[in-house]
């Protein structure tokens, strides 16, 4: 599919357009607010109809670019939708605001809902390692899907401290009768290992 050239931001977009304007006006629209602190309440507003993908792209980068407690409140419902563009827009603006997300994480790494869990553990991986270690090792500590263990695992393979170790030795034997995240947990072991020596 070719790429579409939007045209450039318009001083003035009214948040207005964004509920009543064409598919350009509305990206226009969408793009100006980004510009303030403002914006959350009207871009918020706008994502909840929104159904052009390069629109709700926009909505989705502008509540990132915003990067607000209140902007990462606005985008986490999406990371429940059915509709897998959504939670991929939610979780790319998360990640791209980690400072803003961090407030949510404790309650998205301790949601009902184990995809939920998931998702949660590809935003941590944007934290510092401290703090990323901290989180994941709470959550295998007491983890009971595999999937999301080994969503956890593979990120403090990536960017874990020797703090999880212990952590990892106990998931390991708790699922010692999953050779894939006996693997997985292997592999990060080793690697945090070899980085503490």
């Amino acid at each position: 599919m070719p790429l579409i050239h939007r045209p450039t931001d318009a001083p003035g977009a009214a948040p207005a357009s964004l509920a009543s304007g064409s598919a350009d006006e509305r990206w226009t629209a969408a793009r100006a607010l980004a510009a303030t602190a403002q914006g959350v309440q009207a871009l918020a507003k706008a994502l909840a109809g929104e159904t052009d993908p390069p629109v709700r792209e926009a909505i989705f980068t502008g509540l990132a670019r915003i990067a607000t407690p209140d902007s990462a409140a606005a985008v986490l419902p999406y990371l429940r939708s059915d509709d897998a563009t959504l939670r991929t827009g939610a979780l790319d603006a998360l990640r791209a605001m980690p400072g803003a997300a961090k407030p949510h994480l404790n309650t998205l790494l301790n949601d009902p809902d184990a995809d939920v869990r998931l998702l949660a553990c590809e935003i941590v991986r944007n934290l510092d390692s401290t703090e990323a270690t901290r989180l994941l090792c709470a959550l295998i500590d007491g983890e009971r899907e595999t999937n999301v263990c080994a969503s956890a695992v593979d990120v403090l393979a990536e960017i874990g401290t020797a703090e999880a170790l212990p952590h990892l030795a106990r998931c390991a034997e708790r699922f010692k009768g999953d050779p894939f995240l006996g693997f997985s947990i292997k592999v990060a072991t080793d690697r945090l290992r070899t980085a503490r020596e």
